[in-house]
């Protein structure tokens, strides 16, 4: 079993991704190729702003929007506390001050109370300038994007959706990458909507921001290749893996989120009572990056982890450790309480999720923890 199942989906869709693949390398324009810009203009309708900038990586298009936003020493930028490093590596590398706030323990996404909390905190302290709010759609669900607008709004700050693993995702009709000021996304290929490598963009309804971002991408140029109006630097998307992501992406709204959703709906129902699983709000509807659920504890979460390998089921720990915990954040002062960020490292764990996971390979999954739930729990009796 696979936890992220590329390969079947490159079988599914290997007449048309050969095809691609071959366009680019007989024309031999692996640079800024026709189907960068085209994949750009598709994906922006598709999300519903005015532009789609590429880039190399999802962690250079946060880079970029900080970039942007011209942030830098002096500047308080708020980034949950749980989530993948990038989200406040990137804050600490323009050098500016990265500051953690809790999320809730239902979605995983951001905690209205608790980012308040840390502002107010900051505030009152009166050091640093009130300058974002980072929010991360985490495993696929939009963060709650109406409060967190209010927030920004509250605040005078600008608000950066990072939607590295929520393409797709939507709140009522208005989908992922549209939230806030900016927003960012990854075309890694465990992401819901992958490449063959790295990838990224940024979304923005902002012309000048779109221009700047544009320019920076290609070291800074102006005009033309050689006219360089700003220090920049080099982050392109391989005109291959735009190829790629052309295929994938028909593919993606076609069938796969549909499928995922699917698959997300069969193991709720079937480990209903047995562990805690993520909950949906009202409205929302997520792209399912991963299927994660809650342990009791981190012992019951190691040995379940343990059990299912054993059966040939993999399962990751996203994640281990909160920002406040990592190393390279040792020094920084903690202006909230981030509880629910410490249990749920933990806790977490996550199932096998992919569009081409089979009914019986979801109650293989369900059953082997069904019954090592009801063995350890009966032991611990």
């Amino acid at each position: 079993m696979e936890f992220r199942d590329l390969k079947a989906q490159y079988t599914e869709l290997k007449p048309a991704m050969d095809q691609a693949i071959a366009a680019v390398i007989d024309k031999a324009n692996f640079i800024s190729g026709s189907q960068v810009s085209d994949l750009e203009t598709t994906l922006a309708d598709y999300v519903g702003v005015k532009h789609c900038i590429s880039c190399g990586n999802g962690t250079d298009a946060l880079t970029m929007m900080m970039m942007a936003w011209n942030i830098g020493e002096g500047d308080a930028i708020f980034v949950p506390d749980f989530t993948f490093f990038a989200s406040a590596e990137v804050v600490a590398f323009e050098g500016a001050t990265p500051i953690f706030y809790d999320v809730c323990e239902e979605t995983f996404n951001a905690d209205i109370l608790s980012l308040e909390s840390a502002i107010q905190a900051v505030l009152k302290e009166n050091k640093l300038h009130l300058k974002a709010i980072i929010a991360v759609d985490l495993f696929g669900q939009p963060a709650n994007y109406p409060q967190l607008e209010q927030i920004a709004k509250k605040y005078n700050m600008l608000l950066l959706e990072d939607a590295a693993q929520g393409f797709g995702g939507k709140i009522g009709n208005k989908k992922a990458c549209s939230f806030g000021d900016a927003a960012t996304t990854s075309f890694f290929p465990a992401k819901p909507l992958g490449c063959y490598g790295d990838g990224g963009a940024i979304f923005t309804d902002d012309d000048e921001t779109a221009d700047y971002l544009r320019s920076i991408r290609v070291h800074g140029k102006g005009n033309y290749k050689y006219d360089n109006i700003r220090i920049g630097w080099n982050s392109r998307l391989d005109t291959l893996q735009a190829a790629i992501l052309q295929v994938k992406f028909s593919h993606f709204k076609n069938f796969e989120l549909q499928a995922v959703n699917n698959v997300a709906e069969e193991y709720t129902n079937m480990l209903n009572g047995i562990v805690k699983t993520p909950k949906i709000l009202e409205g929302f509807y997520s792209s399912w990056a991963q299927y994660t659920v809650l342990t009791r504890t981190q012992e019951e979460r190691a040995l379940l982890q343990n059990y299912l390998k054993q059966k040939g089921i993999p399962t990751m720990i996203y994640y281990p450790k909160g920002m406040h915990e990592q190393e390279a954040f040792a020094n920084s002062r903690q202006y909230t309480e981030l509880t629910i960020s410490e249990k749920l490292c933990g806790c977490v764990l996550s199932l096998p999720m992919h569009p081409y996971l089979t009914e019986q390979e979801v109650e293989s999954v369900t059953d082997n923890i069904r019954k090592f739930i009801e063995y350890y729990r009966n032991d611990k009796s």
